[in-house]
Formats: C-alpha cells, structure tokens, sequence
C-alpha cells in the first residue's frame, strides 16, 4: 500500500513528532498532555501502519530510525503546512467579524472617509466600526494608549516613540474672494498672503504651526486675524468675503466659489499617514 494510499491520523503523526524532537517518550507524554502508555500505543500504531520502525529504543536512549529521520523531516512539512492554512482560514474568518476603531483628523474624516466607509461596510458587513474624529495631539495620545487600533493623521516634526506609514502628500492652498486678480496664476506666495486678512483654524493643528513657522522663518508677521476650530465655518467665512482662508487642499470643499490656489514661494505640504505603536 502506498503512502497516499494511508489514512494517517494527525493525532499520532503531532505525537511522533513531539517524541522525535525531546527524543524522550516521557516528555513527549508531559507535552502532549498523555499518558505514556497511550503515547507508546500511539507510536506502536504508525509504526505498525508504516511498516517499519521510528524508533530505537534502549533503557536510557530513544532514537530515531532512518525512516524515523524521513518521517519527522516530512511531518515537520506537513503540520507547518496545516498550521499556515488554518492560520489563512481564521484570518479570514477574523475579517468577516469584529471590531475597528481608529481615530482620524477631522480634515481628513470629513472628505476621505464617507466614501471609503461605504466602500467598506459593503465588504464587510459583521465589522462594527468606531471612528474617533481628535485633533493630531489627541489622536497620537489616543493610539499610544491603545484606545484606538490606528490613526489618520499629519506626520509630526517629531515622530517619538510611534510608527508612520505614509498614505498621501497633501498641500497648502488659499481660498481668495471673487474679486481676487490672480492673472490665471495657480499659486500664491506666503509674502503676498501675509498682506491679507487671513482666516486660520485652531493653534491646535499641526496645520496652523507648520503654517505659523513658515511665516517666521520667512520674516513675515504671524499675527492672526480670525481663527476658527472647524474646517466649514472657516470656508463660509471666507465665502462670505471676511478674508483669505488657508488649508490643506484635502480640507477644501468640492463645491465653493472662492479661488483656490497653492500656497508657494515656499511650498507647503504636509504628509497624511497610518499612526500606529511601533512594531
């Protein structure tokens, strides 16, 4: 009878192998969690089934045959194999149920998201998400403490102790009034900005201190004119002629009148990523 042709039972091919590795029926029971005598029943099984013997056993030494050798090289294949499939399999199954919560930036949550949570909660229906909208501070706290799986957020200048894995570069623009005379031009200097009334949003986001360095490292006064905490009051000001409004491109809604025109001379940007605990 051929190899293919045997039905060998898992059970007594994981025992073989773990006699095989503590070259010791002893341990191999204390492992198992069987007794010896069920464990020399089971090695008397296969090797009654194989033909051949694993094993040379004398009152101080257990080793293994030459075929013992071939069958522990192929078992050690053959179990990593399973092992790698049922691992697959509760993968997937993992995927279908469950829980994700992760925080992101509010910029990026409420232009980003609604879509691609569509998207998701189509594929995959059992997973209860919770989305956590914090400013970039709260959201680096949120994930160091492990209240959230990950988070969307800006790359700090200091990146400490977390991990960023980058998604998109997102540049700086400026929304100008109706009555602005830009000549077609697509960009607009911060030292022309800085002559404007500018509305900003909160001193809390990374975007207003990346924004408030570049304006001194460029010698230009940083004072603020008018500030605000959401993104959509600060673009209804804007509309409604009170000044300049600067945000990341991603933050500009789809649908406005003003201007919109990259901020250059120098170029801004800043770098949206995965936040998660290093490693």
């Amino acid at each position: 009878v051929s190899i293919l042709e045997m039905r060998i039972n898992l059970t007594p091919l994981g025992t073989f192998l773990s006699v095989a590795e503590n070259a010791s029926f002893r341990k191999a029971a204390e492992q198992t969690h069987l007794s010896l005598p069920a464990v020399s029943m089971q090695i008397k099984q296969l090797e009654e089934q194989l033909g051949v013997p694993l094993f040379q056993r004398t009152t101080r030494r257990v080793e293994l045959t030459a075929e013992g050798e071939q069958l522990m090289i192929s078992g050690r294949k053959a179990m990593a194999e399973i092992e790698s499939g049922l691992s697959h399999i509760q993968q997937a199954a993992d995927v279908q149920h469950g829980r994700l919560s992760f925080a992101c930036v509010p910029t990026v949550a409420s232009t980003r998201l609604p879509l691609i949570l569509t998207i998701f909660a189509k594929k995959y229906p059992g997973i209860t998400v919770h989305v956590r909208e914090l400013t970039n501070n709260d959201l680096l706290e949120a994930v160091r403490r492990r209240e959230v799986d990950f988070g969307i957020g800006p790359v700090p200048e200091r990146k400490s102790d977390l991990e960023f894995r980058p998604v998109f570069v997102d540049e700086y623009c400026a929304l100008l009034p109706k009555g602005y005379q830009d000549g077609g031009r697509s960009g607009i200097s911060l030292r022309e900005l800085s002559k404007m009334p500018l509305l900003k949003l909160s001193s809390a986001t990374p975007f207003r201190q990346h924004l408030v360095e570049a304006l001194r490292a460029s010698g230009l006064p940083v004072e603020t004119n008018y500030e605000f905490v959401h993104v959509h009051t600060l673009v209804a000001m804007a509309e409604a002629g009170l000044g300049v409004a600067l945000l990341p491109r991603i933050a500009i809604p789809q649908k406005t009148a003003l201007k919109v025109v990259r901020v250059s001379s120098p170029v801004l940007t800043r770098t949206v990523a995965i936040v998660t605990i290093k490693g």
